[in-house]
């Protein structure tokens, strides 16, 4: 259960992780271009979106970085998780809200927000005495820890290359697509998501396949 629990914790951090960047790369369309902040009537917050754009992919970095550290353990690893994802929350939270209120709607910032909300309370239920002793994110590197966080960049890299699928219709106006500019980085992060969890599973299934050789040999001598 406590592995389960750990394993659960590190794919929902590196799926919001990979959404923080998502949020942050997306808002280069409001922060900087100038014809669709007018068309989505923020022009005049120009400012106020670029500050969102580059505060949002810092937290993703950080988020990415946080999920890498919680599969390898450590004496502060989850705290630092935490704090991250209180950030993030907070800061989805007042993009959200922002959005709202000077463009009547908040797509994409309002699943930023939400998925942000849904880790967190994720791990402050992991943060209550009882449940806190049984799941150990201190100690980390075994094959269950390496093969969620080989999970959560898959996923978080699928999430990532389907983002033309979902967006495209919020960021969509008068028959072009403004997602189409960001293409090329879209890609890449994805990309590179896709081929760091393909690399973890590869390592463990080399891993396993050294073992058996030993083994072998042991059984044969």
């Amino acid at each position: 259960m406590s592995k389960t629990l750990k394993i659960v914790a590190i794919v929902f951090m590196a799926l919001t992780a990979a959404m923080n960047l998502l949020g942050g790369i997306g808002t280069v369309c409001a922060a900087f271009i100038k014809q669709f902040s007018i068309v989505l009537g923020v022009y005049d917050y120009q400012w106020l979106y670029q500050v969102f754009m580059i505060t949002t992919i810092i937290v993703g970095i950080l988020g990415i970085w946080g999920t890498v550290k919680l599969a390898k353990g450590g004496e502060k690893v989850f705290r630092n998780a935490l704090i991250i994802l209180i950030v993030g929350t907070l800061l989805g939270g007042i993009h959200y809200y922002t959005s709202m209120q000077i463009r009547g709607a908040a797509a994409p910032a309002n699943m930023k927000f939400f998925t942000n909300l849904l880790t967190l309370i994720i791990f402050l239920i992991l943060s209550i005495p009882g449940i806190k002793e049984k799941v150990d994110f201190t100690t980390g590197g075994s094959s269950a820890e390496k093969g969620a966080g080989g999970m959560a960049a898959i996923l978080a890299g699928t999430l990532t290359l389907s983002t033309f699928y979902w967006v495209t219709p919020s960021h969509t106006y008068q028959g072009v697509n403004w997602v189409e500019l960001l293409d090329i980085s879209v890609i890449a992060l994805g990309t590179s998501l896709l081929l760091l969890g393909i690399g973890l599973f590869s390592s463990l299934i080399w891993e396993k396949v050294q073992q058996l050789s030993e083994q072998y040999v042991v059984d044969v001598s």
